[in-house]
């Protein structure tokens, strides 16, 4: 098998294990996979404060303090508004979750907290983020 060969192979085979197979063995996208996740925090008073403060700290230069993107800063930067009801990465708190953890794409101009937010810590301002959507009902 030449070199090229090899490297299509490996290539397909990287692409296979990302797209993945569900228990039944139908093929299921990372987006698929996420919309499953289970929030294992209960999303209470001190969760959604907890998420707040992480929220105030990480996410607020781009989303605004309240979440609606109406900062300048947001707005020239295309940040999503968190409160509105139509949210095109996803609704469910496994989709929020991996797109603070892996960044949102396809440009990745929100960088992924991975590494810098533990998995608890994650939940916490899913929570938090859910809380914006919920209010403004």
């Amino acid at each position: 098998m030449g070199k090229l060969n090899v490297l299509m192979w490996g290539a397909a085979v990287s692409l296979v294990a990302a797209i993945g197979t569900s228990a039944a063995g139908e093929q299921t996208t990372p987006r698929a996979a996420a919309a499953k996740m289970k929030n294992p925090t209960a999303a209470n008073p001190a969760s959604v404060a907890a998420g707040e403060a992480l929220y105030q700290k990480q996410c607020r230069l781009c989303h605004g303090a309240t979440g609606k993107a109406d900062t300048a800063a947001a707005k020239s930067m295309g940040a999503s508004d968190l409160t509105d009801a139509t949210w095109t990465r996803g609704n469910t708190d496994g989709e929020i979750f991996v797109v603070i953890q892996e960044g949102a794409g396809p440009d990745f101009k929100m960088k992924g907290f991975k590494g810098r937010l533990s998995d608890q810590d994650t939940w916490h301002v899913v929570n938090y983020v859910r809380s914006l959507a919920s209010a403004q009902k």
